[in-house]
């Protein structure tokens, strides 16, 4: 960090944050009351922890933001923990929270991850003391990336990705970009696309895996809840909307306005992506004329529903596979697209629209093979959704398709894990040597 200028914007960007440091409490607090932070473990916001570190062994830290993250990166930590390394990880949001507690809870130790001030990283260093921290997509945390190169404590980004308007926004800063990007010891890219733009912002050591959430699992669902909503929706036709953003609820009620005369008793299954819409959007279609039925208040749709908000979190497996349609947002009124991954996984025809920038290459794959198709407005998604409505052959056909495009996108986690290999086999021998020594003290 020779440059005066980026040293001296560095220096502000600590020094903002140690001054904000005392104020921070009242804005988890709020978040808290908000439901966006876990009341018992707001402490953890703040570098402090509430587990020990474990007294032996090597250990890594791994940062996964939110709920698909997390869900991308399961397989990577089983494979890891299954070598006997031991592993902290970090998430943002109570829901990846509760996901890695149901599904990684044998095999990592699960803390949210602190603030990115000096105080609250710098505790949690000294307390876990990692050997090496792999950190998940797109998260450039810049007081976290200086503490750890400083402290000699290589830093990987797996499954990376770089947006649009994050590598317009690092290229209008290019000496701060390559201060922060070198720092990275190994960036494993998505796609070519994000390979060259990690590259052309200063990452040295950059090599191409694929997306992991190709390999991970599909999503899951509740069994019992599965079986009920089935029996309660029965043989109606319906679609799903998932992930919607705001406007884009319009446009599915347009949708199914259009056509609940042509299919009678149409049901509408909609999921906007931040649940706590759901009272504001219940009442939008309620304004329409439409009967809805909200997940959030337990209630089963009947005869009378013309949309069922599906107005919760963790529960989007549930939702899809209620459905062999669905629209995925962010994609009209929004920008930059939602994950398809989850949706093709469960063999679902995918309608989508051109705003699809951070997930180019996925949707790329899905319209080459059939499994996806654009629409530009309400009008198109009407005449989208009764075709497929109609031609139950057309939409196994895409829903197949999907599928079989997913499975050619696999095997980003065998590339990953060989591209970890030269960070992950010291640590391996490590504990070996350290088993060895054990037994060899007991005989």
């Amino acid at each position: 960090m020779s440059d005066p200028m980026t040293k001296a914007a560095f220096a502000a960007y600590a020094f903002a944050g140690t001054l904000a440091y005392p104020f921070l409490r009242p804005y988890v607090g709020w978040r808290v009351s908000k439901g966006k932070e876990d009341k018992r473990r707001q402490r953890e916001r703040y570098g402090i922890a509430s587990k020990p570190r474990p007294k032996a062994g090597p250990l890594i830290w791994l940062h996964a933001a939110s709920v698909g993250e997390s869900l991308a990166v399961a397989p990577l930590v089983r494979a890891m923990a299954c070598d006997g390394l031991q592993i902290v990880m970090t998430t943002g949001t109570i829901t990846s929270a509760n996901l890695v507690e149901e599904r990684l809870a044998d095999c990592v130790i699960h803390q949210y991850v602190p603030l990115d001030v000096g105080p609250a990283v710098g505790r949690f260093l000294d307390h876990w003391r990692p050997d090496l921290a792999i950190v998940a997509e797109s998260e450039i945390w810049p007081l976290t990336i200086h503490e750890l190169a400083r402290r000699r404590i290589p830093q990987i980004l797996v499954n990376a990705r770089m947006s649009d308007r994050s590598f317009q926004r690092w290229k209008a800063r290019p000496r701060i970009a390559e201060v922060l990007f070198e720092k990275f010891a190994h960036v494993i890219a998505q796609s070519d696309v994000d390979a060259e733009r990690f590259r052309l912002l200063g990452a040295h050591a950059v090599s191409l895996a694929g997306n992991l959430k190709a390999d991970a699992a599909p999503l899951s669902a509740d069994s019992a809840a599965l079986e009920e909503l089935s029996g309660a929706v029965g043989a109606r036709p319906r679609f799903a909307a998932i992930s919607t953003h705001p406007g884009e609820e319009d446009l599915v009620a347009e949708t199914h306005l259009a056509l609940r005369l042509r299919h009678e008793g149409l049901l509408t299954i909609l999921v906007p992506r931040h649940a706590d819409r759901g009272a504001a959007i219940a009442k939008m279609l309620a304004d329409k004329g439409l009967t809805v039925t909200r997940r959030s208040e337990g209630v089963l749709p009947d005869a009378a529903t013309d949309v069922y908000l599906g107005d919760t979190m963790g529960e989007l497996g549930l939702y899809l596979r209620l459905s062999e349609i669905a629209f995925i947002g962010k994609s009209i009124t929004g920008q930059g697209g939602q994950n398809p991954i989850e949706a093709a996984m469960l063999a679902t025809g995918i309608l989508t629209g051109r705003y699809v920038q951070n997930f180019r290459d996925t949707y790329q794959r899905l319209l080459r093979a059939g499994g996806a198709r654009i629409v530009r407005d309400a009008d198109e998604l009407t005449v989208q959704v009764d075709t497929l409505l109609v031609d139950p052959i057309q939409r196994m056909a895409m829903a197949r398709a999907a599928l079989r495009a997913i499975d050619d996108m696999r095997g980003a986690l065998d590339r990953t894990l060989a591209a970890l290999d030269p960070f992950l086999h010291p640590l391996r021998l490590s504990v070996s040597l350290e088993r060895q020594g054990r037994v060899g003290s007991v005989r």
